[in-house]
């Protein structure tokens, strides 16, 4: 029998991790409630709530990202169909953009078994250099520092580090990305300071929560921020002028003007 525990429907009822839909979920809870009762089988209690909200707050939007460009340059393209610009903009969401969230918790966890909360600076630092080390040997990157813009560090990081705090969400993976920062900087002379991937692995971490999770949350977060990026585009359109520019910079092109509808 093929079946799952997530829920079923029946002919006057829909149940959801064995709770009826229309009388026990809605109007009842909100969306981060939903979401984790269907994730994880439970409501989170108010301290997981508030760090989710944090993510999926900082994953919403970032401006003119690749995901936003992809979404609204498929939108130019198919604009009878919202759902595949939205899916556009998500499937860019790897190791490099936007899905580097789960790369970092799964860093972080993984360098961080054997230390604990408690342990000395030396020890954090100590497990930075070796983490930093075997990247290096392995010529895997360091996931969670260096940002093209905010070279001076990421605003994000002082009010994502204060809300891990207040909620009792700041321990040994929190403490280890803050030392590899330390080491690239102190010991390395680099300037990689920690961007708001390295803060959000760090959650994950400290939450104890799957590094998928980290990816998942990021997703959620930034469908919402695209659809915003589709309702601007349907308003006031750059679709075109974003395609327009690639036919400027294209020296093989050499018919002047739009093109708009043609390959």
């Amino acid at each position: 029998m093929i079946r799952t525990e997530i829920g079923y429907t029946t002919i006057d009822k829909i149940t959801v991790r064995e709770k009826d839909l229309a009388k026990e979920l809605l109007g009842q809870v909100d969306f981060v409630d939903m979401m984790m009762l269907a994730i994880l089988g439970r409501m989170p209690d108010e301290r997981e709530k508030k760090m989710i909200n944090l993510i999926l707050v900082t994953a919403c939007d970032h401006g003119l990202t690749p995901s936003a460009m992809s979404a609204r340059l498929t939108y130019l393209g198919a604009p009878e169909a919202m759902q595949a610009a939205v899916a556009a903009g998500l499937l860019g969401a790897g190791s490099v953009f936007l899905g580097t969230t789960q790369n970092a918790a799964e860093l972080l966890i993984n360098a961080a078994r054997d230390l604990k909360d408690e342990d000395g600076d030396d020890a954090f630092v100590a497990c930075a250099r070796e983490t930093i080390r075997h990247a290096r040997e392995k010529k895997q990157p360091i996931y969670g520092v260096g940002h093209p813009i905010h070279i001076h560090g990421d605003p994000r990081i002082p009010t994502l580090a204060a809300v891990s705090r207040d909620n009792g969400c700041f321990g040994k993976h929190w403490r280890l990305m803050y030392a590899i920062e330390r080491v690239f900087r102190d010991e390395m002379s680099k300037n990689l300071p920690m961007n708001a991937v390295g803060a959000i692995g760090s959650i994950i971490g400290d939450m104890g929560l799957d590094p998928l999770l980290a990816r998942g949350f990021m997703l959620v977060g930034r469908a919402a921020g695209l659809i915003g990026h589709l309702y601007e585009e349907r308003q006031n359109p750059i679709g075109q002028q974003l395609w327009d520019l690639v036919l400027e910079q294209d020296p093989r092109n050499e018919i002047p003007g739009k093109r708009r509808g043609a390959e």
